[in-house]
């Protein structure tokens, strides 16, 4: 029994020595893999963050009646662009007219009792000299003067009111700005602060809003005290970028406490009314670590895990590098760690190396692989 255990330990270790030294003589057989390589350089990396924005106009009112009545005058034309003060909605003004006229009427009574008031004093106060009237009638004429004279008070307030109702009959452009299209037509009645007329709102300049973290508030706070023209750039919804320089407006007053976040305007120039009111738009803002950065083919990189990877070559050899990436520059990334200038990483052909895999420089034409399978960067 003891010498059939040490026969099948023998043949054991032997099949496994058979099976171990099949497998070296497999490694060494297999050839390098061919590669293409190309070299990290430094060059001027310019890269934005970007922020989700809306435009929004600078100047917004909804116009909207202080009087009653019926629309009996419209005088623009429907999304034009109006000067301030140009009259475009009147209300029939001719119960106001009569009022205002009334008042002024009722001024002009008051004025004349006042003056007869004056003069009954006048009177009686010389007549009072001579023991020619009694003290009461003169006391009795004072209280009418002052009587008097709060009546003109009065029919100046009245004067006021009436001429403010008469001015709110018609309805003038508070700012230039682009009219919207009317919501009300010629023979409509309306009921004050409640019927709306239509939206004016300005064009140039124009801002835009995002929504930052509060970690972010230090770094706009110093934009709004400097920054240049090409710190704040537009893309706009169709891809475009409004190239025109933007600087910081506005900082919200406090943080969200739900969210931590706050509110940030930008103004941008409009001259040419590119940009309209609640487009969406994306803000990018210059990062402050542009500069010259190690840069290298964005075919180069493979994700794995939510990591990024590349291969550099070590003369005959192959290296797994983890890397930091930064934004794409056209058909390059920016590395912020990981690859240092003057490095070869492997381009092409790295699909079938792994860590420290053996390669040689240099894949035939027809053997030339195409765009990696795995997941690239983003």
């Amino acid at each position: 029994m003891k010498t059939k255990n040490i026969l099948l330990s023998g043949s054991l270790a032997m099949l496994v020595w058979t099976s171990c030294h099949t497998k070296t003589k497999q490694t060494a057989a297999l050839p390098p893999t061919p590669v293409n390589v190309a070299t990290a350089k430094t060059a001027e990396a310019v890269y934005y963050d970007q922020y989700q924005g809306t435009v929004v106009a600078l100047n917004y009112v909804e116009l909207r009646s202080e009087v009653s009545g019926f629309i009996t005058g419209i005088f623009f034309k429907e999304g034009d662009v109006v000067q301030k003060g140009k009259e475009l909605y009147e209300i029939d003004r001719r119960k106001y007219e009569a009022a205002y006229q009334q008042a002024e009427a009722n001024l002009q009574s008051a004025n004349a009792n006042l003056v007869k008031a004056q003069k009954d004093i006048d009177r009686y106060t010389m007549l009072l000299k001579n023991d020619a009237v009694a003290r009461q009638t003169v006391d009795q004429a004072q209280a009418a003067y002052e009587t008097s004279k709060a009546d003109v008070a009065v029919a100046k307030a009245g004067v006021l009111s009436a001429k403010t109702d008469l001015s709110y009959s018609i309805i003038s452009a508070p700012f230039t700005g682009r009219i919207g299209i009317s919501q009300v037509k010629l023979g409509a009645q309306i009921s004050p602060g409640t019927t709306l007329l239509n939206t004016l709102s300005s064009e140039h300049p124009i801002g835009a809003d995002v929504v930052i973290n509060e970690q972010d508030i230090s770094r706009f706070y110093a934009l709004k005290k400097s920054s240049s023209d090409s710190t704040f750039k537009l893309t706009l919804s169709d891809g475009t970028t409004y190239n025109k320089p933007g600087q910081v407006l506005a900082i919200d007053r406090g943080v969200a406490s739900g969210t931590g976040t706050i509110k940030v305007r930008i103004q941008f120039p409009n001259e040419d009314d590119v940009l309209k009111d609640g487009m969406s738009c994306v803000l990018n803002v210059l990062n402050s670590a542009s500069g010259n950065r190690v840069q290298i083919p964005y075919k180069a990189i493979t994700e794995q895990m939510g990591e990024f990877f590349v291969f550099v070559s070590q003369d005959t050899i192959a290296k797994q590098h983890k890397v930091k990436i930064g934004p794409r520059i056209g058909g390059d990334v920016v590395i912020l760690s990981g690859v240092e200038a003057g490095d070869k990483v492997v381009t092409e052909g790295f699909q079938r190396l792994k860590d420290g895999g053996k390669i040689t420089l240099g894949i035939p034409a027809q053997q030339t692989p195409g765009q990696p399978a795995g997941k690239t960067a983003k």
